[in-house]
């Protein structure tokens, strides 16, 4: 594809993104709550390889692999969290984004939502899955040493992020465990095993791509993630929370590590 068809399918992705969240937050206006945002987000960028992949001409091997593996992600990711809100119902993360916007600037809750929450995400959604789209655009080389290196690490990333979801999930499920620290488990070695597992796929999703010269320039979906995790609305907010409601967490907080998994420290 030349850069001008390659510039006009990204394009298209994005408006169709764009469409989709449009198309979404006029469901949260009925619902009147965005939570449900975190499920779709997965879906969007499955959404968008399924897209690609009906208008691209490149490698059939490297096209089925990032098809395949952001399936398999994105499905369990998108089960996972859409099943945690029909159980929880509204998030309070977003429910405290909305209520700030209504008292500090007097907007509406459709307001916010459109602004903060549905547009943002389908950018940053197309963003983050630039791997999964320029990836399909070249038809050489084939794959190689350097994108089976990728697709053994997305699937590592895979399995890591399923069962941190899973440990947590039954942890959680004990009422006897209720504002208690999970320690244990992969849980033991980092404080987020489903943050760590998440970079895990979106950087084997880029090896596998960066073997072409346009994938090697999606690298700014993986580096964004990463930055979103661990910088910006991922380990922050989540940590603000659990220091409120568990008595323990600082000293979790001092002993294991916050991304990458390490032995914890003594004493």
């Amino acid at each position: 594809m030349s850069l001008t068809e390659i510039a006009a399918l990204l394009g298209l992705n994005l408006a169709l993104i764009v469409a989709v969240m449009v198309a979404l937050w006029g469901l949260s206006l009925r619902l009147k709550d965005v939570s449900f945002i975190d499920g779709v987000w997965p879906l969007g960028m499955l959404m968008l390889a399924l897209v690609t992949f009906a208008r691209t001409d490149g490698d059939a091997t490297r096209k089925w692999l990032l098809l395949w593996l952001v399936a398999v992600w994105a499905l369990r990711l998108g089960w996972h969290l859409l099943s945690r809100w029909r159980r929880h119902g509204a998030d309070n993360r977003y429910v405290e984004i909305v209520e700030n916007q209504e008292r500090t600037k007097g907007w509406s809750f459709g307001k916010t939502a459109l602004l903060f929450v549905f547009l943002p995400q389908a950018v940053l959604s197309w963003l983050t899955s630039l791997p999964v789209q320029l990836g399909q655009v070249a038809f050489e080389p084939q794959v190689g040493w350097i994108g089976w290196t990728g697709a053994v690490l997305a699937v590592v990333g895979i399995g890591f992020e399923s069962i941190g979801d899973a440990q947590l999930a039954a942890f959680k499920r004990d009422p006897k465990n209720k504002g208690q620290v999970l320690d244990t488990g992969l849980w033991r070695w980092t404080r987020h095993p489903n943050y760590f597992g998440d970079a895990c796929v979106w950087w084997g999703l880029y090896l596998i791509a960066a073997e072409t010269g346009p994938g090697l320039w999606s690298v700014a979906g993986p580096l964004f993630l990463t930055f979103t995790l661990t910088r910006w609305s991922g380990i922050g907010i989540t940590e603000t929370a659990s220091k409120k409601s568990k008595p323990g967490y600082e000293d979790y907080v001092r002993r294991t590590s916050a991304f990458i998994p390490w032995p914890p420290k003594k004493g």
